[in-house]
């Protein structure tokens, strides 16, 4: 039964939010209280559901192409030949979490200009950390009998690669995953402040006009949307779990 509580909760808080960005006008008696002077409650300078499928496309496509560098490298430096280079691609994953965002986006933009492109920059080096972390602690954990079964039944390395460690170690490499996707997904409010369309564009105007109407939309919005993937990516590792044999 909690289960199924917590299912029909989660269905009805994506009905809610898919009616917020829909018809944010349903909604106006609600933030009309956090207004003052006549303020507008509802942000029209842009279409809700526009900067929420803007902001949900550069948080993915950040975060996949940290997730594919992030697991490369975890693969290269669990190999013999490639060990040596771990301190280095340890370096590498934490330069995202050694300089904040805002720093990223002020290098950034003399070089690739106002935009969607210093957003991109600084959402992949942030996201590059949880992936390879959970990627190493998967591939660096596997069952030794798992591994010498698949060795004695004569599988080359990369087809025990791809057959058997990639799918035991995919639970904790979703479980990075998921942390790079909740990160970004608050982080990339920030790209706003460099003319990329995302969810800050509605924080910052609150922020600018004093109108906490505004702030409140884009940030209940950007919540709720770190809630539901946070749990759908929750299901996802549960599910890769049951399929390895391995307690989810």
């Amino acid at each position: 039964m909690r289960g199924r509580a917590g299912v029909l909760f989660r269905l009805a808080a994506l009905a809610l939010l898919l009616a917020f960005i829909l018809r944010p006008s349903w909604f106006e008696p609600l933030l009309r209280p956090l207004t003052e002077n006549g303020a507008p409650a509802i942000y029209t300078r842009a279409s809700l559901i526009g900067l929420t499928l803007q902001h949900l496309r550069v948080v993915a496509a950040a975060t996949l192409a940290a997730s594919v560098i992030a697991v490369g490298l975890a693969i290269l430096v669990t190999r013999p030949f490639g060990a040596e280079f771990l301190p280095l691609s340890r370096s590498v994953v934490n330069i995202g979490q050694t300089f904040p965002p805002v720093a990223v986006l002020a290098i950034a933009v003399p070089l690739l200009g106002f935009g969607q492109g210093p957003t991109l920059v600084a959402l992949f080096l942030y996201g590059l950390l949880p992936v390879f972390e959970n990627a190493m602690t998967g591939l660096t954990t596997l069952p030794a009998p798992v591994v010498e079964a698949a060795r004695g039944m004569g599988m080359t390395g990369p087809q025990r690669l791809l057959r058997v460690e990639l799918p035991l170690a995919l639970p904790l490499i979703l479980a990075g995953v998921r942390l790079s996707l909740v990160i970004s997904m608050g982080t990339a409010t920030i790209g706003s402040a460099v003319a990329a369309k995302t969810l800050g564009e509605v924080i910052i105007a609150g922020l600018q006009s004093n109108n906490l109407a505004f702030v409140a939309q884009g940030g209940l919005i950007v919540a709720a949307l770190a809630v539901l993937i946070h749990d759908g990516m929750s299901a996802l590792e549960r599910l890769a779990a049951r399929r390895a044999g391995r307690p989810a």
